[in-house]
């Protein structure tokens, strides 16, 4: 859709004839003045020859980039650099005015949320640095990052990631043959991932759990209590696989040299669903040191979904339809206020990092600092966690966890690890 026909001009309050028709030259120079754009008259401009966008139609939507950069640069100038390369990006990647107004529409949606973000981290910025010395020694080594399966730079493909723990999953050698998650049957897909036949997938979704019984142990799964081996007490209509792509991954920046702040501290959590190419991301939230919720979006996944996985998600099919945010929306939106040193906290945190398909050493994760006692392979829940340290129960919803919640969770669990070892200290 077209933007409002009457848009606020660049640096002034008021539209009453509809937006400024100004040369673009002549914008750097009001800009640089701080002079208001005139509204009154229309400037003579000379069009471009077979032009596939017509000139007012991109200098609007130059205004209103710069309206949403002014909000988080330094300098009017700065602002309107940015402003002009968006909008050169957004007309080389257009092929006719159609096109150019989606693209633009989506960009500007895109500005308006990453300043937002930028605003809400940046109130709560100044009280992370004592919060950011604390948790640098719970950051975990690249050996631990390693053994925990997190994704790191492939040595040799750029934009792509590697997972140095082998998965057994990992072993078909037919590209065209799954292993479900659920249930370990193995199914055929064709060229596009889509399953060759309909097969019901029958599995239980509660993991086993051993316990003592007269004479020895048994394990029952914890969804239904059925012996180890019973048949499953689920059924969907197909098979899914949990494998994640390991193309398309972006790593976040170094911080400025003249950036003398605090980098930021985060708790990050998502939710994903199954498709056709195995698990995606269908929610990220990002949750800062005082609690609040400062990056909340659904996710539109790149290919068709087989199964929401609400149960667990909390995620259904109205939520994604009704977002037009991809993952590499996600991708730039992040990009805008983590660097390479901004701390971010999560519960397993590798598997959002993969959803993410975002590169980042600096993690702090909860599952590492809060061990298992009998050790890896063995992790304490996000539940049990909760429940233990902070006295309080989580993911008990019927309708699937709630990503805002678990993230907030990670976060209070460090504030609580971070003052333990205050106290310890202090003797």
């Amino acid at each position: 859709e077209e933007p409002p026909s009457c848009p606020t001009p660049l640096r002034s309050s008021s539209c009453s004839r509809g937006p400024p028709f100004c040369p673009l030259k002549k914008i750097i120079t009001l800009l640089l003045s701080s002079q208001p754009i005139p509204t009154k008259r229309k400037a003579k401009m000379r069009p471009e020859v077979s032009a596939k966008v017509p000139h007012d139609v991109r200098q609007r939507y130059v205004n209103l980039f710069v309206e949403e950069f002014l909000k988080t640069s330094v300098t009017v100038q700065d602002a309107f650099e940015k402003a002009l390369a968006e909008e050169k990006t957004v007309y080389d990647r257009s092929i006719n005015k159609l096109k150019y107004l989606s693209v633009a529409v989506n960009a500007l949606k895109r500005l308006k949320n990453q300043s937002s973000v930028s605003l809400s981290y940046s109130f709560s910025a100044e009280g992370d640095v004592a919060l950011y010395d604390s948790l640098k020694e719970h950051i975990l080594s690249e050996e631990i990052l390693m053994e925990n399966n997190y994704p790191l730079q492939h040595p040799e493909k750029s934009g792509s990631a590697i997972l140095y723990r082998e998965d057994y999953k990992k072993g078909i050698t037919d590209p065209l043959k799954r292993i479900c998650c659920r249930c370990g049957a193995t199914y055929s897909v064709n060229q596009v991932g889509k399953h060759t036949r309909k097969e019901e997938c029958n599995y239980h979704y509660g993991k086993g759990v051993e316990k003592k019984v007269p004479g020895g142990v048994e394990t029952r799964y914890s969804c239904c209590e059925g012996v180890a081996g019973c048949p499953g007490c689920q059924v969907f209509k197909l098979h899914v696989h949990d494998a994640v792509s390991l193309d398309g991954f972006v790593s976040t920046l170094p911080r400025p040299g003249s950036d003398k702040g605090c980098p930021g501290v985060f708790s990050v959590d998502c939710e994903m669903c199954y498709t056709t190419q195995g698990l995606e991301l269908a929610r990220v939230t990002v949750v800062n040191s005082s609690l609040q919720v400062i990056y909340d979006t659904f996710v539109k996944p790149d290919n068709d979904v087989i199964d929401y996985n609400t149960r667990f998600s909390g995620i259904n099919e109205a939520d994604v339809k009704g977002t037009s945010s991809s993952i590499r929306d996600v991708q730039e939106t992040l990009l805008s206020f983590v660097n390479a040193e901004t701390i971010l906290i999560g519960y397993g945190l590798e598997s959002d990092l993969c959803a993410l398909k975002l590169l980042h050493g600096t993690v702090v994760d909860t599952s590492v600092s809060f061990p298992h006692r009998l050790g890896l392979p063995h992790k304490m829940t996000l539940h049990n966690l909760t429940a233990d340290y902070l006295r309080r129960i989580i993911q008990e919803s019927v309708g699937g966890h709630d990503s805002a919640e678990d993230a907030a969770a990670c976060m209070e669990l460090m504030l609580w690890k971070v003052k333990e070892d205050g106290k310890t200290k202090r003797w």
